[in-house]
């Protein structure tokens, strides 16, 4: 009986052994200097993605404060 009930599916850290592989394999391949230049790109762009996100969600928040709305307490109205 083969069969095992628990989850086959590969994790995170199998996934993280195939990228050290290709890692690796770029890297003999092509030598360090291009590497560390696709790094150096990859870094960048995550850095200016941070960036835009979070001035976008400063300029979200400020553009809510301008639009909030205030409750008003009202007294209780009698229905007919």
């Amino acid at each position: 009986m083969g069969y095992r009930r628990r989850d086959a599916r590969p994790r995170v850290a199998l996934w993280m052994l195939v990228a050290l592989g290709d890692a690796v394999l770029l890297l003999a391949t092509i030598g360090v200097p291009a590497l560390i230049a696709l790094l150096s790109v990859v870094a960048v762009t995550v850095a200016g993605v941070g960036a835009w996100r979070v001035t976008r969600r400063s300029a979200l928040v400020r553009e809510d404060a301008m639009t909030a709305r205030v409750a008003v307490p009202m007294g209780h109205r009698r229905r007919a």
